[in-house]
């Protein structure tokens, strides 16, 4: 409650018509009414909203300097993917100029006071961040790719059939240079603070971060292949790989069964291919050999180095290379310089690139149709006669490689083709000289098993019954840990595989029979039933727990690869079933993210991956 005090205007304590006032109003009135006072607070006022104002175009400026220079990156790439290198520079210099612009708004006064306040200054000082990796990567990066337009510009690198491989090692250093700044920017990137509010602003740091590591990562991998390629497809002297079509309608560890080659010749960057033939052709009693203790003890008993058709049950990569290099050795007395794998899905996005081909009876095999040719239909059309089926397949390959080692209509559609392909671990290649190898083995194109720590679940099929099912196998993976708390932790492995063949009645015995390892097994198996070995390879370190299969307890064999603990589990999936197996897991907490390598098969797998990322 106020109280108020009384009093007259004039000292008559009699004047009773005298007029009262509120002896606080009063005073406020007289506070009000100071000169100083009021100016100061227009001052004050007038200064906020200036600076308000201020700052206000200084983010408008920031923003549109922003989407101008996003703008003329991307006028950059599609000039410089078209192979106009003019163009690429001069739009690569439009996005610098728009960078710097961005930046000196995001670093001017205003922007720099409120940007170290506390709190409201958490989204000022992301933009700041922001704004200096943009000026970054566009001058440091894209007007460099731009200004070496001649080695990255597809149409110039790969032009009449032949790659040029001579600019591509001239051109190394400063790939290798760029890369090396794309990869600084990727970390400044990846450091750039969260902010506190602003979601628009969180969104353009995430997808800022997400471009920088793509970026480095594509350039990296430029940088690498400028490093490898010349010397790989011939600079130095002609180079010739054993070229081997893998048919992942019968599962194998590296992808599919050896269902046919060719030899793979370049000569100073220019591709031929001669030698084409079916697997039938390794005929030869070969002689075995060690791979390793390991490999022996695991693999042996299939007789993997003279049997190709269990020549590739790892997943290793590198262990079937150099088998298939000695099996044509002993065939022909000629030593390859490496091995290439390569599989119909890879051939599918090749044709998509080059456009179809032609077979000699008039048949035409495209993007849409080669897979299930090559994966199904073929066993239907030729349900017995071997031989006629393989030089079906024969046809096919050789007019595929026909059309790649000639002139293509669009090498950026190949090149994207190829490393589409490479991305899926379609293609695969390993190299006898030490020195490639090394190198190759930071691509993905290696294909090895890690022999590092960190969390690690690669699922591996390989077909048992000898028949052509997995091209019916639908597979989903999901592995899920526990946090970084203690040296160790549980973590669970789920794979869920689907015979999504409804009815075998229609399939010939050779692609629907049991062929294989088990001939023995009961005939009340239903026909077009997968015997798969499902194989689990682990992060080292790891133990199992329990394995359950549809539920209720499995049989599993323990083994080791590459330091990596195994444990593999043999399962029938009748047509139309479902078999979900479950591996429980103890595993140490090792650091970094974890991997989840997909076999390539037929069809597409995405794993879902719940682990954390560990720090120690």
């Amino acid at each position: 409650m106020r109280f108020f005090s009384r009093r007259r205007f004039n000292d008559d304590p009699g004047d009773d018509d005298a007029p009262l006032i509120d002896e606080g109003d009063d005073e406020g009135r007289r506070w009000f009414q100071q000169p100083k006072v009021i100016w100061s607070t227009v001052a004050v006022l007038v200064v906020v909203i200036a600076f308000g104002c201020w700052l206000g175009l200084r983010a408008q400026a920031a923003k549109s300097s922003l989407e101008q220079a996003r703008n003329s990156a991307q006028q950059a790439k599609d000039a410089l993917l078209q192979g106009n290198t003019k163009d690429a520079s001069r739009f690569a210099a439009d996005a610098a100029t728009h960078a710097q612009d961005a930046r000196d708004a995001t670093h001017s006064l205003p922007w720099n006071i409120v940007s170290v306040v506390p709190w409201l200054g958490s989204p000022f000082k992301t933009g700041q961040q922001i704004s200096d990796v943009v000026l970054g990567l566009a001058s440091d990066v894209l007007k460099p790719v731009a200004d070496a337009g001649t080695t990255v510009a597809p149409n110039q690198l790969l032009a009449n059939g032949r790659l040029d491989v001579t600019t591509l090692r001239k051109e190394e250093p400063t790939l290798s240079k760029i890369a090396a700044d794309a990869a600084r920017l990727d970390a400044a990137a990846q450091a750039i603070s969260d902010p506190q509010y602003l979601s628009a602003v969180g969104g353009a740091r995430s997808q800022l971060q997400k471009q920088a590591a793509d970026i480095s990562r594509l350039l990296g991998n430029a940088a690498l292949a400028a490093r490898i390629a010349p010397s790989m497809l011939g600079a130095d002297g002609p180079r010739s790989y054993f070229m081997g079509f893998q048919t992942n309608a019968e599962a194998r560890g590296t992808g599919g069964l050896l269902g046919g080659f060719g030899i793979l010749r370049f000569d100073d960057g220019k591709p031929s291919v001669d030698n084409l033939g079916p697997n039938s052709e390794l005929d030869k009693p070969f002689t075995p050999f060690s791979v390793n203790p390991e490999f022996d003890d695991q693999y042996g008993f299939t007789n993997p180095t003279t049997d190709y058709r269990n020549s590739n049950q790892s997943s290793h990569f590198p262990y079937a290379a150099q088998i298939w290099k000695s099996m044509w050795a002993q065939q022909t007395g000629m030593n390859v310089d490496g091995v290439i794998a390569i599989d119909p899905v890879a051939l599918s996005y090749i044709l998509g690139a080059t456009g179809a081909i032609t077979l000699p009876d008039g048949e035409t095999v495209n993007k849409d149709n080669v897979v299930e040719l090559t994966e199904s239909t073929v066993y239907n059309r030729f349900p017995t006669d071997q031989v006629a089926r393989k030089r079906y397949l024969q046809e096919i390959a050789t007019e595929v490689v026909k059309k790649i080692t000639k002139p293509v209509e669009s090498p950026r559609k190949l090149l994207e083709a190829l490393g589409r392909a490479v991305s899926e671990r379609r293609i695969s290649v390993w190299s006898s000289s030490p020195d490639d190898q090394k190198l190759l083995e930071q691509t993905p194109l290696a294909h090895e098993i890690p022999n590092d720590p960190a969390p690690y679940a690669e699922v591996v099929i390989n077909n048992l019954g000898g028949n052509k099912l997995d091209y019916y196998l639908d597979r989903q993976i999901e592995y899920v840990a526990d946090g970084c708390d203690g040296s160790t932790r549980n973590s669970t492995v789920t794979i869920r595989l689907t015979n999504t063949l409804k009815d075998a009645s229609g399939l010939p015995d050779y692609a629907a029979g049991r062929l294989g390892f088990f001939p023995e097994i009961a005939g009340d198996i239903p026909r077009g039933t997968m015997l798969t070995s499902v194989r689990l390879l682990t992060t080292t370190g790891a133990k199992v727990i329990s394995v359950l299969a549809n539920g209720n307890r499995t049989r599993v064999f323990g083994a080791t690869e590459r330091g990596h603990p195994t444990f593999e589990s043999q399962v029938a999936i009748p047509p139309g079933q479902t078999v979900e197996l479950t591996f429980r897991l103890s595993e140490p907490t090792a650091p970094g993210p974890a991997r989840v390598p997909v076999q390539p098969l037929v069809d597409a797998v995405t794993p879902k991956v719940s682990v954390p990322a560990c720090t120690r």
